[in-house]
């Protein structure tokens, strides 16, 4: 089974990343670019044994290690 998980800065945080890429294609030309804000992607593989409590496994997963939730907000979707 696999679960995609995304990580993206809470509304607020500054993003110097994506600050620095909407510069870059407007200076490229893609002047209609408003904003952009730069995440994560993670790709989980996991056994078809993970049980019952797979939510509470992968918030827990992403909560302890994949995102900072000080700053960050994540969303997952598992694909059986």
């Amino acid at each position: 089974m696999k679960v995609r998980v995304y990580v993206t800065l809470k509304n607020g945080i500054l993003d110097p990343q994506g600050k620095a890429v909407k510069h870059s294609l407007h200076t490229l030309g893609y002047s209609t670019v408003e904003d952009v804000r730069i995440g994560k992607y993670i790709e989980l593989s996991l056994s078809d044994e993970s049980g019952e409590n797979l939510d509470s496994q992968i918030k827990e997963m992403c909560n302890k290690l994949l995102a900072n939730t000080i700053v960050e907000d994540f969303r997952y979707e598992i694909e059986k």
